[in-house]
């Protein structure tokens, strides 16, 4: 009885070895497959590169902007309450597009949307309030940049208030993106975007990027200072180095994460002053045609637009605040 007592005391033990080798060359194994296979998330290193000094909503395509604390960015860009990034666009009576280009004096024209109620004002009108009952008015067929898009009417208040603001001459109406309605594609004003990519009445990206430091540079090249605000991004980021933007590639800023995609190439629209809606078609524009142009092996895309800020698209939605962080993402 003893021996046999002895040799199953002995086989517990060489069996307790045997386990805890096993166990422990499995648990080896297992930490060598998570690690590579584990997502690549987890692989990521966060580099801060500046701070949000500024985030700006533009409701209505080349009207003035709305300084907020705090915005959702959605896949086709800010939102702050019922005010979405361009969502609303002044057209011709035939339904083509009308920016600052053609009338400098809408970029003074202010858009505000709060329970159903539309307000305009603008320097020398009477402020114009209605209640926007827009299920009832006709969808028009609109052209922006040659894209066909649709835009909810907003009625003949709202037609009369920008036709007499804007000079009388010819008559304009007030259009509004809806959900419903089939976006434009950013791929097929530039090819860089992916397929998957759409816009409702930007130029061609959801978010526009540029740095305080930037337009520091700029204006020391001046004669006279620019604001930001005439460049129309809707984040600015302060605490970093003058065009230190052009090298983030994958940002994150609070719950969001942006991928640049281009830069951003300038136009005329630069050389309207946000304060007056006076156009020179001079400055700043051709100071930046002097130092800010695309390489030569970059051409077919920019052309000879200088380029100044970077576009992004929203790879993850959420929310952010002046004040956050921006972070640069790596392996």
């Amino acid at each position: 009885m003893e021996f046999k007592t002895l040799s199953i005391t002995t086989a517990l033990a060489h069996n307790k070895k045997l386990c805890l080798l096993v166990g422990g060359t499995a648990v080896c194994v297992g930490l060598v497959a998570w690690r590579c296979f584990r997502p690549a998330e987890e692989e990521e290193k966060k580099v801060r590169v500046g701070v949000v000094s500024q985030l700006l909503i533009h409701p209505l395509k080349s009207g003035r902007a709305v300084s907020v604390a705090l915005a959702e960015c959605l896949e086709m860009g800010l939102k702050h309450g019922e005010l979405r990034d361009r969502h609303w666009l002044v057209v011709t009576e035939d339904g083509h597009m009308v920016t600052g280009r053609q009338q400098p004096r809408l970029v003074l024209v202010s858009l505000t949307y709060d329970h159903g109620r539309l307000c305009l004002s603008g320097p020398d009108m009477e402020e114009m309030h209605m209640a926007l009952e827009e299920h009832d008015n006709p969808v028009l067929d609109c052209r922006v940049f040659g894209d066909d898009i649709q835009g909810r009417d907003c009625g003949d208040e709202a037609a009369r208030w920008l036709t007499l603001y804007l000079g009388g001459e010819k008559a304009f109406r007030l259009v509004h993106y809806e959900a419903h309605m089939e976006p434009r594609r950013s791929a097929s004003m530039e090819k860089l975007f992916s397929p998957e990519e759409r816009v409702a009445y930007p130029d061609v990206g959801p978010v526009l990027l540029l740095s305080e430091a930037s337009v520091g540079d700029l204006n020391a090249k001046l004669e006279k200072d620019v604001t930001v605000e005439r460049f129309r991004p809707n984040i600015v980021v302060g605490d970093c180095n003058a065009f230190e933007e052009d090298t983030w590639t994958d940002l994150l800023i609070g719950d969001v994460r942006l991928q640049r995609v281009m830069s951003c190439g300038r136009c005329v629209f630069t050389t309207v002053d946000p304060e007056t809606g006076v156009i020179t078609r001079k400055e700043p524009l051709d100071t930046l045609k002097g130092y800010r142009q695309c390489k030569p092996s970059e051409s077919e895309i920019y052309k000879k637009a200088p380029l100044f800020g970077q576009l992004f698209t929203v790879k993850k939605t959420g929310i952010f605040q002046v004040g956050d962080v921006v972070y640069k993402i790596g392996h």
